[in-house]
């Protein structure tokens, strides 16, 4: 069922990029309804315009809070045209049809980062109003009203869609086809529930960031290839792709988390990412040295993994990666020698990664619905020295690194650091002597000397085995957050045999 675009209502708050859009409609004819700055800008480019004010004969009221909820601007939007009642009453009261409404949303995002960043002045009632005033009413009104009568209606509701209007106008004389309109209605209802997210986030105590009105990536398939899936967001902002195939599903995951690992560390560190666990990590006077230690943790967790680093790559780290095989590399920086030699295989993806910061907010879909949660940021709330010493620099710093790390593995995790090295590591086990044992056996299993590795556990011990268990294997300092009403037993045996025990009071589960 097509349509031809004969009228428009145009109300936006950026007008970069309409041009083409306003004169390709002049051309075509169309009328075009408009407000405020909008309608300024339209006539200035030599267009016809008629305001939105001749409609609803009130003017921008209460500062501009009210000057399109009226029946005259929605009965023309959401009047159905093979309706005879609908029809009938637009013909009483005078209500023109809309064929096209182009809206888009206040800044509420934006202002919201701005409002909150550290350097930005004003008292706290200042901001919030600030703040409050981007709530936009009139837009998510008209888009979603204009989404609803999509089988006579085209919806704008960002300028990311600009494009494609605009090959409509030119291409297709200003026709639309159902299921153009049914598609552009989708897009439209994903930017007014990432807008109301947003504002719902603000007023629940969270700083909202979705990613559900950003750009849509098709993937080649998700974790299986039987499985298809698709990416929303701005990879762009994160980092460039300088060689390789098309990022995966599963690649992304992986990047995912080795870029907020990475995050975590100021001094030169190098880590190895297989199925978002940390198989080796470490820091090294130099990022050759930091890879061949992060290396030595798990040569063989290596093979097929994410690489990721917070220094550039010259041609002798390059020289030594290139000898193994792996998926991704992330680096902030890549020396032109160092690209030579890693851009050899064709599939072997490079990234440089930007100067950014992360979203605050990570999302998982369950069930029906979807999860909302601040990510988990710190490393721990208190230093408090609990068993039968105090720990010394050396193993203070270890056991800082130790924590991060059982941060970013699965729970149960176990996390095993000498010199700033990943030595061993259990994760996703379903007890945590079972995390414990995998840690120590894999430290075993490619020669590391336990005797004077620290340990750092994702939660308490409810018990004594593990700081029993470690202890007999050669660990001399634990880090774990406490909580548990049987803390005493594991600060009893520390204290018992002079190992120290940092009760940190903050847990990092990762499930």
């Amino acid at each position: 069922m097509q349509k031809k675009i004969q009228s428009a209502l145009i109300s936006v708050f950026y007008k970069d990029g309409l041009e083409n859009i306003i004169l390709a409609l002049s051309k075509l004819g169309a009328t075009i309804y408009s407000t405020g700055g909008t309608q300024d800008f339209i006539e200035k480019l030599g267009v016809a315009c008629v305001p939105v004010e001749s409609l609803t004969s009130y003017p921008s009221i209460l500062g501009g809070r009210v000057k399109t909820l009226h029946p005259s601007v929605f009965g023309g939007i959401l009047g159905k045209r093979n309706d005879a009642m609908h029809v009938a009453e637009m013909k009483q009261y005078d209500i023109p049809e809309m064929d096209l409404v182009i809206v888009d949303l206040y800044p509420f995002e934006e202002t919201l980062k701005t409002v909150m960043a550290p350097d930005f002045e004003g008292t706290p009632e200042e901001k919030e109003q600030l703040i409050i005033e981007k709530i936009d009413i009139g837009g998510p009104s008209m888009i979603r009203a204009a989404a609803k009568n999509h089988r006579d209606v085209v919806v704008i509701a960002s300028k990311k869609e600009y494009n494609y209007l605009e090959e409509i106008l030119v291409g297709q004389q200003a026709l639309t086809t159902i299921e153009q309109r049914r598609m552009l209605a989708g897009k439209a209802f994903d930017v007014c529930t990432a807008y109301d997210t947003a504002i719902s986030g603000y007023f629940n105590g969270f700083t909202v960031e979705t990613p559900f009105n950003k750009d849509t990536k098709s993937l080649r398939y998700g974790e299986n290839p039987h499985q298809p899936a698709s990416f929303f967001g701005d990879l762009s902002a994160i980092f460039d792709q300088l060689h390789g195939k098309e990022l995966s599903y599963n690649n992304l995951v992986d990047v995912d988390a080795a870029i907020h690992l990475i995050k975590e560390f100021p001094d030169t560190t190098f880590a190895v990412i297989k199925h978002t666990n940390v198989c080796g990590v470490a820091q090294g006077v130099n990022i050759k040295a930091a890879w061949d230690k992060a290396l030595a943790g798990d040569p063989e967790s290596a093979f097929g993994g994410v690489l990721v680093c917070n220094r550039e790559i010259d041609a002798a780290t390059a020289s030594a990666i290139n000898e193994i095989f792996f998926e991704v590399l992330i680096a902030p920086s890549f020396d032109a020698a160092a690209l030579d030699i890693l851009k050899a295989k064709k599939n072997r993806i490079l990234l440089q990664l930007k100067e950014m910061t992360l979203p605050k907010n990570q999302y998982k879909s369950l069930l029906n619905g979807i999860l909302l949660q601040q990510n988990d940021a710190g490393n721990f709330t208190e230093w408090k020295e609990a068993g039968g010493r105090d720990c010394n620099a050396g193993e203070i710093e270890d056991l800082v690194f130790a924590n991060i790390l059982a941060k970013h593995l699965k729970s149960n995790a176990i996390a095993l650091v000498k010199d700033l090295q990943l030595i061993g590591k259990g994760c996703g086990q379903t007890s945590r002597i079972d995390a414990l044992r995998h840690a120590i056996d894999k430290a075993k299993q490619f020669g590391f000397d336990l005797n004077g590795t620290v340990l750092a556990s994702d939660a308490f011990f409810p018990f004594d085995d593990c700081v029993k268990i470690a202890h007999a294997a050669g660990v001399a300092a634990f880090i774990q957050p406490g909580g548990s009403i049987r803390d005493v037993d594991s600060i009893n045996y520390c204290k018992e045999h002079g190992l120290p025990m940092v009760i940190t009071g903050l847990r990092h589960f990762k499930h």
